[in-house]
């Protein structure tokens, strides 16, 4: 399973339930990665998303019980997520936010592919830092790109305490 996230020089994520800044070029990426794969958010991520993400399955973790979404699976618990992605191929399924479900399910990931954007907007949400975790070792970082002003790189950190250990595929159009 993999992560998939932008964060800001401090790497916050978002303020008032969405992201404060977003590049077109992240988007792509974003697409890219996840297309005919799994998604993982939680209610207010998708909720910020314009509706269920098309050639994608999308599956909603939330606490409330009367959450329903057209074209999503509503889950209720990191059990029910396990059991429902327990067949699928893991470098296909990705979670997608917020800053609980990230936090939830980043021991379980094996990989996290990250937009760094050096700006540092007002944050109330926050990624935890994967240069400071002991198990999360950076492999791969593109050179430094611009859009709109905002330089970026993107980013690939494998869980050292994975148990995959074969060697993460370059994302030859990013990296």
């Amino acid at each position: 399973m993999n992560i998939i996230v932008a964060v800001n020089s401090d790497w916050g994520i978002g303020c008032d339930g969405t992201q404060v800044i977003t590049l077109p070029e992240d988007r792509r990426f974003f697409k890219e990665k996840t297309t005919s794969g799994t998604v993982i958010a939680g209610r207010k991520t998708f909720e910020d998303f314009p509706g269920a993400l098309p050639d994608r399955k999308n599956i909603v973790l939330t606490k409330d019980k009367t959450f329903h979404a057209k074209g999503v699976t509503v889950l209720h618990s990191i059990e029910e997520v396990l059991e429902e992605i327990k067949n699928e191929d893991p470098d296909k399924v990705f979670v997608a936010g917020g800053g609980n479900i990230y936090k939830q399910l980043l021991p379980l990931c094996d990989t996290a592919f990250v937009t760094k954007l050096e700006v540092t907007p007002p944050s109330d949400t926050y990624f935890p830092n994967l240069d400071k975790l002991q198990n999360w070792s950076l492999q791969r970082q593109s050179e430094p790109k611009e859009s709109s002003g905002i330089k970026y790189t993107i980013n690939i950190y494998r869980n050292t305490c994975s148990p995959r250990k074969e060697p993460i595929a370059p994302c030859t159009n990013y990296l």
